[in-house]
């Protein structure tokens, strides 16, 4: 039964991505050249977002080190709010603050819910190597 269910949920999710990609593949080439530019700007804006939230844990490796070292989980927990609450500030400001309306709200929340879990993975993982 269970391979039942992972093979129907596996072809589902298939045939979802491949009507997103076809479906946006129509829009793109319907669009407007000014509305395809926003697109790309957008896209350029997240990439780069993507990029410093995957690089942060990284590059303090050594204050992740010396917090794991602490007696108190609460050092680890402040860390790792201020490392989420600068990156959701800095999502913000690539948008000029400007979060409009219920989608772009969403998304943005679940941009640093997702950026917030990758940030406890990460330092974890960190802590635990050094």
């Amino acid at each position: 039964m269970a391979d039942f269910l992972k093979s129907t949920a596996s072809k589902v999710t298939v045939g979802v991505v491949s009507l997103a990609v076809v479906a946006g593949g129509i829009s793109w080439f319907q669009a407007a050249p000014a509305d395809r530019q926003h697109v790309v700007a957008m896209t350029e804006r997240c990439f780069g977002w993507l990029v410093l939230v995957l690089a942060i844990p990284w590059l303090s490796f050594a204050l992740v080190s010396w917090i794991a070292r602490q007696d108190s989980n609460a050092w680890s927990a402040a860390l790792i709010v201020l490392m989420t609450a600068l990156e959701a500030a800095g999502l913000a400001w690539l948008f000029s603050f400007s979060i409009h309306g219920p989608g772009a709200w969403s998304v943005y929340l679940a941009s640093i819910a997702v950026a917030g879990v990758y940030n406890l993975l990460a330092c974890d993982w960190i802590a635990e190597k050094f």
